[in-house]
């Protein structure tokens, strides 16, 4: 599977159909699109939404609705009513943060983890290489939070996080995890291998994984 892709509907270049080719040429069981929120009005949204829910009739690839929305101070900016209208949503942190203060990312990971209307949490850590490693405590306490919650991860083959050590303390809570190639262009929907190893080294297994069930 890979659930986080682009296309011009956000910041990607590619079509939806584009990403869905690519992923029914690599063979893959499941594709998510998930453009950013930002980039939404109601008007683009029925659209995307209509060329999401055709291709889902017309594709032997399973396609998945999805959205990414930004994780802020103030909150998750997706709101009830266009969470019901997806079948999922990856929020992730887009801000900066200063050298050392990698506390205040863990708290708006909390907040999202809080948050009914999201599902997965998008590239967690890609900024810990910057702005400082958390405790094994620290990681702790967010997959308590996920556990208690019901929401998962993204194992990014882009950004090759979470740590290995992270991926098994979820397999071993059974805190569900998902591929995700963050693609900005069709040739690399799919593009998975990092995770897929990762996930397989963390002793990952199928019931291990957001939407088992369609794979």
């Amino acid at each position: 599977m890979d659930l986080h892709t682009h296309t011009r509907f956000s910041d990607g270049i590619g079509d939806i159909r584009d990403n869905i080719a690519e992923a029914e040429r690599k063979g893959l069981r499941i594709v998510g699109i998930s453009d950013h929120i930002h980039f939404f009005t109601p008007h683009v949204l029925n659209s995307y939404l209509s060329l999401i829910n055709q291709a889902k009739k017309d594709s032997e690839t399973i396609v998945l609705a999805g959205m990414e929305a930004n994780i802020l101070p103030e909150g998750v900016d997706i709101t009830d009513d266009l969470r019901k209208r997806l079948d999922y949503v990856i929020a992730s942190v887009h801000m900066y943060f200063n050298p050392g203060s990698h506390h205040k990312y863990l708290e708006l990971v909390k907040t999202a983890i809080q948050d009914e209307n999201v599902d997965i949490i998008g590239h967690f850590g890609n900024v810990f290489s910057y702005i400082g490693h958390p405790s094994i405590k620290d990681y702790k306490e967010i997959i308590d939070l996920a556990e208690e919650y019901g929401k998962g991860f993204e194992i990014s083959t882009r950004y090759r996080v979470p740590e290995l050590d992270f991926i098994k303390f979820c397999i071993k809570r059974g805190v569900k995890l998902v591929f995700g190639s963050d693609a900005h262009q069709p040739k690399d929907v799919g593009n998975i291998n990092w995770g897929l190893k990762a996930f397989k080294r963390a002793g990952g297994k199928k019931e291990d994984l957001i939407f088992s069930e369609l794979l």
